[in-house]
């Protein structure tokens, strides 16, 4: 491809030679009209790529500037390739996972943003929390109502990426993904002597999460590595399970 590309300018160059010579021949001007298309196509991807690349960088600055901790993506298969987003405002906003513990189903926040209180979201759920709207369909005991949720973060269970891992992972899934030696393999080494990699020391924990604090805060916690996108745990002080969770003897399937 990069050889192909290289021969455009002298292709164009012997077309262009061609028809001074002969204006009307066709298969040239078709022969031009191919090259122009491929240049083009080639101007766009190089955009894209350029895009893709800037975004990232910028919101690699942004976390690391909160000094947030992103650890190896976790629940992929719920979640699919979704990352933050930077808007224009310098505002991060997360997508933002919630796993049901006691039965390992899920919710999904689209779009998290930082500055919100998390029990902003879950008045939001309050509807589906309501007691006088059906369970969900394997709370049949109404236990996971609005009074009774609360949610946990897993702290010390990550280990903290680089800076150019993380630009990799949000490279993922964009046009830019294929695009190696974007890094600085220098700059990570120093990070790593600096800082450590691991947010724990020994066991992982469960951690209450205070609804009235922002996604922010929470997320900045030292103990927190984000497992590429924020995730919750919520469990409902009304259920059994609530004492085998806060005991620390349940832990998510591997």
């Amino acid at each position: 491809m990069a050889k192909e590309l290289n021969l455009l300018p002298e292709s164009t160059l012997h077309c262009q030679n061609g028809l001074k010579h002969d204006p009307s021949n066709e298969e040239l001007k078709k022969l031009l009209r191919q090259i122009e298309s491929k240049k083009m196509e080639h101007e766009q991807r190089e955009a894209q790529v350029s895009k893709a690349i800037s975004e990232a960088k910028d919101l690699v600055s942004a976390i690391k500037s909160r000094g947030l901790k992103i650890g190896k993506a976790m629940y992929q298969e719920l979640t699919g390739l979704r990352k933050p987003v930077l808007d224009k405002n310098n505002i991060l906003h997360w997508p933002v996972l919630l796993l049901y513990a006691e039965v390992m189903s899920s919710d999904f926040i689209e779009d998290f943003c930082e500055t919100e209180m998390l029990s902003a979201h879950l008045d939001m759920h309050s509807n589906m929390f309501s007691e006088s709207c059906p369970p969900l369909s394997w709370d049949q005991e109404h236990h996971y109502t609005r009074e009774a949720v609360e949610l946990y973060y897993e702290a010390g269970s990550g280990v903290s990426l680089s800076t150019t891992k993380i630009l990799c992972c949000l490279l993922e899934g964009t046009a830019a993904s294929h695009v190696e030696n974007i890094g600085d393999e220098q700059k990570d080494a120093n990070e790593n002597s600096t800082d450590g990699s691991s947010a724990g020391k020994g066991s992982s924990k469960w951690v209450k999460v205070n609804e009235k604090r922002t996604l922010h805060d929470v997320l900045k916690e030292p103990n927190f590595v984000i497992p590429g996108i924020p995730v919750f745990f919520v469990v409902s002080k009304r259920s059994s399970f609530y004492k085998e969770f806060k005991s620390g003897k349940w832990a998510p399937p591997p």
